[in-house]
């Protein structure tokens, strides 16, 4: 079983800070360059400073920085370490990518770290390697978890969800807007029958990561790195209730690029060989519903638009025995996924991509919007925009129980988790 476990959490010091306004940000791999400058502008103490260092300007190493910041933040009284254990639930007030207004609560933690299994911790994504060996040299010189993982839990009964109701009751410990609007309020629990009986609802949990898998295997990496008993076993996360009515799960769409006259003929070979071909009245109905592609009548749905005819259509596979044959080795729920379909059919087949090419985005990319897909295409940056559906929760548990990972980017579970809200020390 998972072990969740409260904290003695480092954190903010509002009083000096000015909030936590001024010094939270979006975790670090969704940040660009000019946003990582506007958000270091808001406070001298903004996160970014050490979740996302900058070369020193006397030179030296950027890991190193963080650390060194960390401590004479420390000294400086903006950040503090509690002596009590707590928990810290989260309220986030937001507007999804379908304009409707919502509410997701859960709750911040330290969890044990362990090796992915049956009723531990799951994964549902690939991961790209990249991002680890950056989180890994940070998480070594800071000896701190600054960016919570984003995990998911059972609360069938909702007991969990009510006691973490009735401690959200007062006043919230820290508020800040996120720039997409979103409202974060956290709390500060550390009563201890509290605590006790939100845990006790998780005494025999599951989680399965929605977001934040590279800080996982960091974890992991560094907790055997140390060795030992101690805080490098543990691991900050938000946890959220599968059944929060405030969850929700939108896609992430398709980018190809770059593709030569070969490969545009094998990808209209593609498409016309395993799907039907619909055109649409209006852009406003490529992305599939109701849900991972997936229609009424069970099949699977992709939607279409390239930079040559810049129409909008609909894919339809014809027969769902064309996925598993590409997806032979693969469990059922895996073989009905969109995303896996697409990278099976046409990223690795018409297009020839490899592992390392789709890790590496090397001719393709992803768009969180319609709107970001469209305007890739239309503009020519792009040569072909694939819209895939948004994928229900049980299809994505489904994947995980049967032991699979999702391709990369198969979900996009909004909004994300801020990070700066509470860090966990691991010493």
């Amino acid at each position: 079983m998972a072990v969740v476990e409260p904290l003695h959490a480092m954190h903010y010091v509002p009083a000096v800070t000015g909030g936590l306004q001024p010094v939270i940000a979006p975790p670090y791999d969704v940040i660009g360059a000019e946003e990582r400058a506007r958000l270091a502008a808001r406070s001298p103490y903004n996160v970014v400073a050490i979740d996302l260092p900058a070369q020193p300007p006397e030179g030296g190493d950027r890991y190193t920085h963080a650390a060194e910041l960390i401590e004479r933040w420390l000294d400086d009284g903006a950040l503090a370490v509690d002596s009590e254990e707590s928990i810290w639930p989260l309220e986030q007030d937001y507007t999804g990518p379908d304009g409707r207004a919502r509410t997701r609560r859960g709750f911040l933690a330290r969890v044990r770290v362990q090796d992915y299994g049956a009723g531990r911790i799951r994964p549902h994504e690939r991961t790209h390697p990249g991002p680890l060996q950056d989180r890994l040299r940070l998480t070594r010189a800071t000896q701190a978890n600054l960016s919570p993982i984003f995990a998911l839990f059972s609360d069938p009964t909702g007991e969990a969800s009510s006691w973490l109701a009735q401690a959200t009751h007062g006043t919230p410990w820290g508020e800040a807007a996120d720039d997409d609007g979103t409202v974060n309020r956290v709390w500060k629990v550390a009563d201890p029958e509290a605590i006790a009986n939100v845990l006790r609802v998780l005494g025999d949990a599951e989680l399965l990561i929605a977001d934040g898998h590279h800080r996982y295997e960091t974890a992991r990496s560094y907790a055997g790195e140390v060795g030992g008993e101690g805080p490098q076993r543990y691991v900050l996360m938000c946890l959220v209730s599968l059944q929060d009515p405030g969850l929700t799960v939108f896609p992430t769409h398709r980018l190809v690029r770059g593709l030569n006259t070969d490969q545009h003929e094998a990808l209209a070979q593609a498409i016309r060989r395993d799907f039907e071909i619909t055109g649409l009245q209006d852009a406003s109905r490529l992305t599939p519903t109701p849900g991972a592609g997936i229609g009424d009548d069970g099949a699977i749905r992709i939607g279409y638009v390239d930079a040559h005819f810049k129409r909008p259509f609909m894919l339809t596979l014809k027969d769902p025995a064309i996925a598993d044959a590409a997806l032979s080795g693969h469990a059922a729920p895996y073989r009905r996924l969109d995303t896996a379909v697409l990278e099976a059919l046409v990223l690795k087949g018409a297009l020839r991509m490899t592992d390392e090419r789709i890790d590496h985005l090397d001719g393709l990319g992803y768009a969180r919007s319609d709107r970001q897909a469209l305007d890739s295409v239309m503009s020519g940056e792009s040569d072909a925009a694939f819209f895939m559906g948004p994928a229900p929760i049980e299809q994505i548990q489904a994947v995980a129980a049967a032991g699979e990972t999702m391709p990369p980017k198969s979900t996009y579970f909004y909004p994300k988790v801020p990070t700066g809200l509470v860090f966990n020390p691991l010493r």
